[in-house]
């Protein structure tokens, strides 16, 4: 299975949208898209921590 381009995701959820969506709307569409994407590549990169990791630096504050 080929990964979409970012293009592709960026149409696509633009798509699911209403037809009556306002600008801001599809912008805020398009921030999510690649906020999930580039969290999809940190993940992959292995830049995250484990929840129990997380626990504990917010018990320490």
């Amino acid at each position: 299975m080929q990964t979409p381009t970012l293009k592709q995701e960026a149409l696509e959820s633009i798509d699911r949208l209403p037809d009556n969506v306002d600008i801001d709307e599809i912008m805020y569409q398009l921030y999510v898209v690649d906020k999930l994407r580039k969290s999809r590549e940190a993940i992959a990169e292995g830049q995250f921590i484990h929840h129990e990791e997380l626990k504990r630096e917010i018990e320490q504050w």
